[in-house]
């Protein structure tokens, strides 16, 4: 159930670094497969059902206060419930705090670059928008920072090395 799970954080990169979106389908897929995981005893971090729907709960939930105020997309919020059925809720902690880092690094990039623009094709891929010659940015897109990428990201890292040092 691992590659499972690894292909899926595969796609949600994907779609979230180049449509800033993570689909309603790529979603349901991750909590179906997540759901048949935990069914038949296979979950890839060993949680029960308890853990897996309390990591969903909170997953969703903590996120949703950020959607609320604007600040996260509904696709974000929906990924993270879902993330929290895989990885139930003893990891989710170290997952968020390793995402934050990433969205962190981002953000600070994304100032770098209004600043300075050296090279318009790493904005237009690290952003969703090219940057002038003049560093503005244009104001169609609010949310430039795709969450749900680095919330995946994270996930692969704490498959690899977090779970090793439990």
């Amino acid at each position: 159930m691992e590659a499972l799970l690894l292909l899926w954080l595969l796609f949600a990169v994907v779609y979230d670094f180049r449509q800033r979106r993570v689909p309603n389908w790529l979603v349901l897929a991750g909590a179906v497969m997540a759901l048949a995981a935990l069914a038949i005893g296979e979950a890839p971090f060993g949680q029960d059902w308890t853990s897996a729907l309390l990591g969903a709960a909170v997953g969703f939930g903590f996120l949703l206060i950020f959607h609320l105020i604007g600040l996260m997309g509904a696709g974000d919020v929906k990924f993270a419930g879902a993330l929290g059925l895989w990885v139930g809720l003893s990891a989710l902690a170290p997952i968020w705090i390793i995402s934050s880092v990433l969205a962190a690094m981002h953000g600070l990039l994304w100032l770098a670059l209004q600043r300075w623009p050296m090279s318009p094709r790493l904005a237009l891929f690290l952003f969703g928008q090219p940057i002038s010659s003049d560093g503005k940015t244009s104001t169609r897109r609010t949310r430039f920072i795709p969450y749900a990428a680095y919330l995946a990201t994270a996930t692969a890292v704490w498959m690899v090395w977090g779970r090793q040092s439990l």
